[in-house]
């Protein structure tokens, strides 16, 4: 035969082509109804969504399901917290009110919740003239942190966390990282204004630094205690003080004028603190948040320091925690990005489905994730610069 005769296909071999192309086509036929079962369930809304002329897009209502990437306590964590939210919190012009139910319905299971879980001596000391809390593990300090201390500026607006987020926020980093951390109950609104808080933190760290190498000092902060870890850094600077060692940003807005970026948008209805409600109560915002900056310029590179290029180029090592449920997220992976821009040193820690202030519940897998991740940063980096 020929050798260019052609031969017909098998009976065999044109049964496997069949099998194959039908599969093939059953194949693409799920796909294509598990996309539209799975449109239907959770993304039909996104079929309406429209876009300005400028870019402003326009999304309807859709689902968010708990992050797959979350911890199962972290998803039970975050269920509590938006259905039973702290009913009886009230935010009121009486501060000793507000702060007082604060404590009592929602920071004090916290802080009970740090103390069971991580042994801590506790030691109320004034450090020139400021109140603080002196943490140090049970044990005492490790034998690499005996020259090292690290100082915790508390977050609540500016308003609220004396005595209970002070103590919460220092507890774990304290046990975990085996080093002395000193938690500063600095001034704040509506009594005081800016720079009272920023005067306290300088004191106590000049009163630090007779006894510790700025090199040795490290600072951090959650939410606005994080602000405040950037803010006092200029501060020292205007004040002729050495920069610390290293400084912890955490959850944090990143200035009280400059907060935006997506997440200001889309993570805000995810956040977890204040229960079904998108945004904190107009009370808490008109007489506590935008008090303690009421007479300062809020374009001054004191105040909003992740604004100004020369400033931040003079930070020390930076570690930057934040959360995909974070309204403040973007504003600091922005900050991220300026500090590597300005040619400082900078890490940035992003944890999936991870609300606003998520590292106060010491329970959370997250969460001791987190204080590993700082003890070691803060190990790494004291005493080298």
């Amino acid at each position: 035969m020929n050798s260019l005769t052609k031969r017909k296909p098998a009976k065999s071999m044109l049964c496997k082509r069949y099998r194959q192309a039908a599969a093939a086509s059953l194949f693409a036929a799920g796909i294509a109804l598990s996309v539209h079962v799975h449109a239907e369930q959770h993304g039909e809304g996104l079929r309406q969504v429209t876009v300005d002329q400028d870019g402003t897009v326009h999304i309807p209502a859709l689902v968010v399901p708990p992050s797959v990437y979350m911890s199962e306590q972290a998803k039970k964590a975050y269920a509590d917290l938006r259905l039973h939210w702290p009913r009886d919190v009230q935010f009121s012009n009486d501060i000793a009110q507000t702060r007082k139910a604060m404590d009592d319905h929602w920071l004090r299971r916290y802080l009970e919740r740090a103390k069971a879980v991580y042994a801590v001596a506790v030691e109320e000391k004034i450090i020139a003239g400021v109140r603080t809390d002196v943490v140090t593990p049970q044990g005492g300090v490790g034998a690499a942190n005996e020259d090292r201390v690290l100082i915790n500026l508390h977050g609540g607006g500016f308003f609220l966390g004396a005595g209970t987020l002070q103590k919460i926020e220092a507890i774990p980093i304290a046990a975990t990282a085996k080093i002395k951390v000193i938690s500063i109950d600095f001034r704040q609104a509506p009594e005081y204004r800016f720079p009272a808080a920023s005067e306290d933190v300088a004191a106590v760290y000049k009163e630090l630094l007779k006894q510790y190498a700025s090199q040795n000092i490290g600072i951090y902060g959650t939410s606005t205690g994080g602000t405040l870890a950037a803010m006092v850094l200029p501060w020292f600077e205007k004040e002729r003080l050495p920069r610390p060692g290293a400084v912890g940003i955490f959850s944090a807005p990143d200035g009280p004028s400059v907060s935006g970026g997506d997440l200001l948008y889309l993570a805000t209805p995810l956040n977890a603190l204040w229960g079904s409600r998108a945004v904190a109560p107009s009370p808490y915002k008109q007489a506590y948040a935008s008090a303690y900056f009421a007479e300062a310029d809020l374009k001054d590179p004191l105040v909003s320091p992740l604004l100004f290029r020369g400033v931040l180029a003079k930070f020390p090592p930076t570690l930057i925690i934040t959360g995909t449920r974070d309204r403040f997220a973007s504003g600091l992976i922005h900050g991220y990005r300026q500090l590597l821009n300005a040619g400082a040193e900078a890490q940035l820690e992003v944890w999936e489905g991870m609300w606003h202030g998520s590292n106060l519940d010491v329970d959370l897998p997250e969460s001791k994730q987190m204080y590993e991740v700082a003890a070691k940063f803060f190990t790494a980096h004291l005493g080298k610069h």
